[in-house]
């Protein structure tokens, strides 16, 4: 059921994992770019690396098979290989998914996989607080491998399609990661931690499937089987916020989601959503998103 959440939310924030290259290099090597996404994966395919970025207070070790999650960082280094010479400096082109640095082969040498996540504001705000600033998974899963395998084998094989499955293997490079982050390590408080709680889960469920029911705080406290003032507590520590903030956080993102892509009257909306009139509704939206529904749904089409 938490995955069905993440993969509703996923949908609704229209999260979408990106590679951003992959590259193969020999001997001792040091990369440094800039990070302009939220949300930036680095995966080290083959070999060893220490990875550094801003606010980090040591180097990450990363070995074959590790992947580092950055959150909200702006610049990324990398430094590995082995050998006396001085390490060879280059920069990843963009558009270059395939990087051979001076001839090294994909199947034998140093590889390393990049990749980052498209996010409207209001996903990279929610992601941001969902996160660490850094966040190492150690050993990947078989599935997770599995994956970077893939994407590695369709950026290397100029095989016809490799764009097209690219994009979905990136998509799910990103849910595999998250899965294991989530195996091994607590977020901090927020929306992901929720989502994996086990005894808030009755209570979210009803919030996910339901969000224009006037939910009140004994209701769902039954529905987790814990005391209005255990639940209240729990849920605050767990989700970073109270259980009806985050139920209007909830509707604002589903209002967003139905104001992009539906056609749906402004008044219809509110009613789904459980506000009373539209003008309650307009104004919860207004004081959430920073703008009237009205000129919300004029912008963003207007954009696209």
């Amino acid at each position: 059921m938490a995955i069905d959440h993440l993969s509703e939310i996923f949908d609704v924030l229209e999260v979408r994992g990106q590679l951003s290259g992959a590259f193969a290099v020999r001997g001792r090597w040091v990369t440094q770019a800039a990070v302009t996404s939220p949300l930036k994966l680095s995966v080290m395919v083959r070999g060893r690396c220490l990875l550094s970025t801003d606010g980090l207070a040591a180097p990450l070790t990363m070995e074959a098979g590790d992947v580092a999650i950055l959150t909200g960082r702006s610049w990324l280094r990398a430094e590995g290989g082995t050998g006396d010479e001085p390490p060879r400096e280059f920069l990843p082109r963009p558009g270059d998914y395939a990087l051979r640095v001076d001839g090294a082969d994909f199947a034998v040498d140093d590889v390393v996989l990049g990749g980052h996540v498209e996010l409207d504001p209001a996903g990279a705000a929610l992601v941001t607080q969902a996160l660490p600033p850094v966040a190492h998974v150690r050993a990947a899963a078989p599935a997770l491998r599995a994956c970077v395998d893939r994407l590695v084998e369709e950026v290397t094989g100029d095989r016809p399609g490799a764009a097209f499955a690219v994009r979905q293997h990136a998509q799910l490079l990103l849910l595999e990661v998250l899965r294991a982050y989530l195996d091994r390590a607590e977020p901090p408080p927020g929306w992901l931690r929720a989502l994996t709680d086990e005894r808030l889960r009755p209570a979210l469920t009803l919030l996910h499937e339901d969000p224009g029911r006037p939910w009140g705080l004994a209701e769902l406290a039954r529905a987790a089987a814990m005391s209005r003032t255990s639940f209240a507590v729990r849920f605050r520590a767990v989700a970073g916020v109270p259980p009806l903030t985050y139920l209007n956080s909830w509707r604002m993102l589903l209002a967003r989601r139905a104001l992009r892509e539906e056609d749906v009257r402004i008044g219809a909306l509110a009613a789904r959503l459980g506000y009373t009139s539209e003008s309650a509704f307009s104004t919860a939206f207004k004081r959430e998103v920073g703008e009237a529904p009205v000129r919300y749904r004029r912008r963003y089409r207007t954009a696209v």
